[in-house]
């Protein structure tokens, strides 16, 4: 009696035990007393394991304990649905539906719910269109949450007039089919059709202006994104990283860390994401103590130095020139991505260390990750920044040979660069006519470079004429052309080129900007702003330098 009394209480404490488990190990230790007690047949128990299972990844426990269950019922094959594709297994998901008329077992909302959700992650449209299909049939058109579903999985798959045949259909409309919807238009770039919809709203929340706010950011437009972001009501962390987000992907990244500031000040903690995307605002800047600071508030925040904190994090202590640190972090990780191995070769490549990072390219092959164009943009330019000509034909043909990665524009840049300021003009010149696309003006620019550093004025001509056909109004070019001219004393077409420019209302204009960073704060100077705090002092000191300059005979070019 009393064994049997211990038996009965321990399988009603089982299902409580089970949703609070949040350990591997006491995952095994409950699914040793399931098997043990002989509850592995009980559906109750075993669809709580199932749960529990999902909750902690542990995909194959969840499939043996569904495998030994001798009679599934339709809420087991639910639950078994639902942790295949929590654990990135959506066609197993699909498979295991397949199945389950063979059984006869009814589906329920809940297994269309998982349906709508595996097709939308793998995406499989005829499979998603069947469902929809499959809920028709079983009268379940007007069920909110699988509407909201079908919204989401159409817009996914680029569908958005059936999406948005959906939701005309749909008689409840909740704020969370909404904001699929504006999501859905965002994505495909209509934002006119989101922002229509985004005012239409009976009642928003803050997730619909986050969607309206990802969109702008997406699409690029920096202003509709900060004047939106001015009107927030009540902005969240999302908000707040999406938006320092949009400043650092549109190389604002003044801006970015001016945001992140403010998110500070607001009480807002950041997360990993968000840490990651300040680190790299602060490499592009070269905000090596900001960046430092960033590094250990995320370790003091118990983040965890995955793969896309540590990327950031090498990518900003290379391009702050700590390429040594660099190193430590990245071979600190334990698991490396793409993005490491890219971020650690482009390192070493600015450095001027092209051995080492042709040795992390072929470490990068070793551990079986696949290089992509971005890697050998990097592994070029190394070539490139030290001369290595030979070397540089190698890896261009690797590339294409070995790896199957075709030349894009910046390959071929790098390329007609590095030919172009070995002396081989004719031959960066005959690359470019090889080329499958029309050559942008980088790549006319890079040869009348080199034209200018050694004086061949034959090609140069030939790469003027491309570069004013394709931007007629770039002052650069036409500088580079008389600087040509004039290092060979021919005065007479240096006249000729300044009055084509006069006539053509060409200005020569500077839009270089760099940036400093003094005592934790960055200072921004581009050519001819004044706007400086401190400007009439630097000016000084500038006229003070140059003095210095002339006095040692240095002869500016001030062509």
């Amino acid at each position: 009696m009393i064994i049997s009394n211990a038996l009965a209480y321990l399988k009603h404490l089982l299902p409580s035990l089970l949703q609070k488990c949040s350990s591997s190990k006491d995952l095994k230790s409950l699914h040793a007393t399931i098997l043990k007690n002989n509850y592995h047949h009980e559906c109750f128990i075993i669809n709580q394991f199932l749960a529990a299972c999902s909750r902690l990844h542990q995909i194959d426990h969840a499939f043996f304990a569904f495998t030994q269950i001798a009679e599934p019922n339709v809420f087991v094959y639910n639950a078994m649905m639902g942790c295949f594709i929590n654990c990135s297994s959506a066609v197993d998901a699909l498979q295991l539906f397949v199945e389950m008329p063979k059984l006869e077992h009814q589906p329920t909302c809940h297994t269309f719910s998982h349906l709508i959700k595996a097709c939308t992650h793998i995406p499989a449209i005829g499979f998603g269109e069947g469902v929809h299909g499959q809920v028709r049939k079983n009268g379940l058109v007007c069920h909110l949450i699988l509407q909201t579903g079908l919204i989401d999985f159409y817009c996914i798959v680029h569908r958005i007039e059936d999406s948005r045949k959906v939701f005309d259909e749909m008689i409840v409309k909740d704020a969370f089919s909404w904001n699929t919807m504006i999501f859905g238009y965002t994505l495909l770039g209509d934002l006119n059709a989101a922002c229509k919809m985004f005012d239409e709203m009976p009642e928003r929340n803050t997730v619909s202006w986050n969607a309206m706010l990802a969109g702008y950011a997406r699409s690029g437009d920096v202003e509709s994104a900060t004047s939106l972001f001015k009107q927030v009501p009540c902005k969240n962390l999302i908000s707040w990283t999406t938006m320092i987000s949009c400043y650092s992907q549109n190389r604002l990244f003044n801006e970015a860390l001016e945001t992140f500031r403010a998110m500070k000040a607001a009480g807002i903690n950041p997360d990993k994401v968000t840490m990651a995307t300040v680190i790299s605002a602060c490499a592009h800047l070269g905000a090596l103590e900001i960046g430092r600071r960033m590094y250990r508030q995320t370790v003091l925040n118990g983040f965890a130095i995955d793969v896309y904190m540590g990327s950031a994090l090498i990518d900003m202590y290379a391009k702050c020139g700590s390429i040594e640190k660099s190193l430590v972090i990245f071979f600190k990780l334990e698991n490396k991505n793409l993005f490491c191995w890219n971020s650690v070769i482009d390192g070493l490549a600015m450095h001027g260390r092209p051995k080492d990072a042709f040795y992390m390219l072929s470490k990068m092959i070793e551990n079986r990750e696949k290089p992509n164009g971005v890697t050998f943009v990097s592994i070029l330019s190394a070539c490139n920044h030290s001369g290595l000509v030979e070397e540089g034909r190698r890896m261009f043909h690797r590339m294409v040979e070995f790896h199957s990665i075709a030349p894009e524009m910046e390959h071929y840049s790098c390329m007609v660069d590095l030919l172009a300021r070995a002396g081989l003009l004719q031959e960066a010149h005959d690359l470019i006519q090889k080329m499958v696309f029309v050559p942008n003006s980088v790549i006319w620019g890079a040869l009348l470079s080199g034209c200018k550093i050694h004086g061949n004025m034959e090609v140069g001509q030939i790469a003027m004429e491309r570069l004013t056909a394709l931007d007629p109004s770039k002052s650069s070019s036409y500088m580079l052309l008389v600087d040509m001219y004039a290092k060979q004393n021919r005065w007479t077409e240096v006249a000729a080129v300044r009055g084509k420019m006069n006539e053509m209302g060409v200005q020569k204009m500077s839009s270089g900007c760099s940036w400093i960073e003094m005592d934790g704060v960055v200072h921004e100077f581009a050519a001819t702003d004044t706007s400086h705090p401190s400007s009439e002092e630097i000016l000084l000191l500038l006229f003070e330098l140059f003095g210095h300059m002339k006095h040692a005979s240095f002869i500016p070019d001030i062509f």
